[in-house]
């Protein structure tokens, strides 16, 4: 059977139990029709990209499916008829990864520790290659031109 890589995004205002409930009746699709679901993960409540039907935020759920191309067609079918689906996504793999996917793992910026401030740099030194940035303009007038103390014109 060909195995599939299933992510769909549910409603924000539903629960979480509720984001599992759906998950199981769906795994349940599946599997009256033939096929296997590996991993389940749930990836939370995360913002996204752009606002969905009304929604700013989604769940986001991903299964590892191994099931015929028709239970996969149904489960899409039902997908789209389920008022609490924003969005699904069904790609065609060779392998399923083992492991928790690229979402669930830490990102690198978590290992390199806390990130610096500004002020923990210290002074810089001089830039020898750059020279003396002279006096400060004044701000520009509503003519767009600057307000200089110089007096030149």
């Amino acid at each position: 059977m060909p195995l599939y890589e299933h992510v769909f995004l549910a409603r924000q205002d539903i629960s979480g139990q509720q984001a599992d409930a759906l998950t199981e009746h769906f795994k349940g699709v599946l599997e009256s029709n033939g096929g296997k679901v590996g991993k389940v993960e749930n990836w939370g409540l995360k913002t996204a990209a752009y606002k969905i039907r009304k929604n700013r935020k989604a769940h986001y759920i991903m299964m590892n499916v191994d099931a015929p191309a028709d239970a996969v067609s149904e489960m899409e079918r039902q997908m789209r008829l389920h008022e609490d689906i924003l969005r699904y996504m069904t790609i065609k793999v060779e392998a399923h990864e083992d492991g928790p996917s690229a979402m669930m793992k830490k990102s690198d910026r978590d290992e390199r520790g806390p990130r610096r401030d500004r002020d923990d740099r210290g002074d810089r030194g001089d830039r020898g290659d750059r020279g003396d940035r002279g006096p400060r303009r004044g701000p520009r007038n509503d003519d767009g031109d600057r307000n200089d103390e110089s007096g030149d014109e």
